[in-house]
């Protein structure tokens, strides 16, 4: 009986193919909106919460900060032509902070410090001005997860001797030596020359890391050992500006602790603040990240954000269900006279409920088909013609396909049942 019912559906349906497909535009964008919305959101929050993981869920960082400052404190000189203003900076981090954290703090494993310093970079012909040189130790590698593609990165004899070796980042690679081999080449640095021992593999399509010093792209980073950094470029920085000239000292750009239980982590973040506050009495000079807490907190947004998305594009369903009880209202009025000659051949009110609840279920869950086959491809262009992530979800497709065909289930009930409760003689005299 329900075969029959069905093949009975089908047909009725494909007796007005273009309202067929009118009815079911609605159940096809509802759901292929569920799908492409949820998984265009899904990518970018993924995106956004393994930038952050990738920064370790075990650390705290401490970076420099510039205050801000006035004007008062300038010096100048300057001719009758030109006047240029010169200042001394001296903030941020410093490498007694370093020792007193490493002292003082006993769930720190590790303490990685890192020294930001801009120079020019240049191999041959190629030149890279003002390239982000990143002077650090050997555990940096192993606390930033940063993986290595080819050589190796700083190690502690390097550290030792204060060696003049270079590691470089994909993009910094790339942009210096183009399609050259970097290994044991030389690389300018300022006016030091320095051995590439190693080249970094290519993260997140070059994008910047969060939290990353300076808040640029760290494929273009080049790494070389702290000591030599300290030893060769000095802590003082002059930084040009248009009619300034201006004089910076900071010692240390950034300060990661790892910790040896992730339960610890905030309260690791909070006991540093408290022994940096004691001589940075202002506290506007670095700021402190826990990485751990802008994982959970992503987290809790991005599920927020999926929430919001599957609600609007619920809402579409919801419309396409509308659109197909009013498609069956109108359809079982022009069909009273077929129900009265059912009735009168034996068909029960069941028989009837059956067969109109089954041609709105088959218009739904076609439509919720037709719905995943545009919902998956909506993504697969956005991805290809975009930067933009996307991550399609088989739940997200399962739970708007069901939720299709049972919204299709309940609008088909008021117009069944109201075609089963005809009276069959009124219905048999309907012209």
């Amino acid at each position: 009986m329900w075969l029959k019912i069905f093949q009975l559906s089908v047909r009725n349906l494909m007796l007005n193919k273009l309202r067929s497909l009118l009815t079911m535009l609605g159940t096809i964008l509802g759901v292929s909106s569920v799908i492409a919305m949820l998984a265009i959101g899904e990518g970018s929050k993924r995106h956004a919460v393994e930038q952050i993981r990738q920064l370790g869920a075990t650390n705290v960082i401490v970076r420099s900060v510039k205050p801000g400052q006035d004007d008062a404190g300038d010096a100048s000189t300057g001719n009758s032509s030109q006047s240029q203003t010169s200042r001394v900076l001296e903030y941020g981090l410093r490498y007694d902070d370093l020792e007193r954290l490493q002292a003082t703090l006993p769930t720190v494993r590790r303490a990685v410090p890192t020294i930001l310093l801009r120079k020019d970079a240049q191999h041959g012909r190629y030149r890279v001005s003002n390239a982000r040189v990143l002077g650090t130790t050997p555990e940096y590698q192993l606390v930033k997860n940063v993986p290595l593609r080819r050589g190796r990165f700083l190690v502690d004899l390097d550290m030792d001797t204060m060696a003049n070796v270079a590691v470089l980042g994909a993009g910094a690679a790339q942009r210096l030596f183009s399609f050259e081999d970097p290994l044991n080449k030389t690389v300018l640095l300022g006016s030091g020359a320095y051995r590439v021992v190693g080249i970094l593999d290519t993260q997140d399509s070059g994008s910047a890391r969060p939290g990353a010093i300076g808040g640029a792209d760290f494929n273009n980073d080049i790494y070389v050992p702290l000591t030599a950094a300290r030893s060769r470029f000095g802590e003082l920085q002059t930084i040009l500006r248009a009619g300034s000239r201006e004089i910076e000292r900071v010692q240390l750009s950034e300060i990661t602790l790892t910790v040896h239980d992730e339960t610890l982590v905030s309260q690791t973040a909070a006991m540093a603040g408290a022994i940096l506050r004691r001589t940075h009495p202002t506290g506007d000079d670095y700021e402190i990240h826990v990485p751990l807490e802008l994982l959970q907190q992503a987290e809790r947004e991005k599920r927020i954000w999926n929430l919001v998305l599957g609600s609007i594009a619920g809402i579409s369903l919801l419309v396409g269900g509308i659109g197909i009880m009013n498609i069956m209202l109108a359809t079982v009025s022009e069909r009273t006279r077929e129900i009265g000659i059912r009735r009168a051949l034996g068909a029960t009110r069941t028989h009837i409920v059956a067969q109109f609840l089954v041609e709105s279920t088959v218009l739904s869950a076609t439509g919720g088909l037709l719905g995943i086959f545009l919902g998956i491809a909506i993504p697969i262009a956005v991805t290809s013609m975009s930067e933009i992530e996307t991550a399609i979800s088989v739940l997200a497709i399962m739970v708007a396909f069901l939720t299709s065909v049972g919204i299709g289930m309940i609008f088909g009930v008021y117009p069944a049942r109201r075609a089963a409760l005809m009276d069959p003689i009124e219905a048999l005299r309907h012209e």
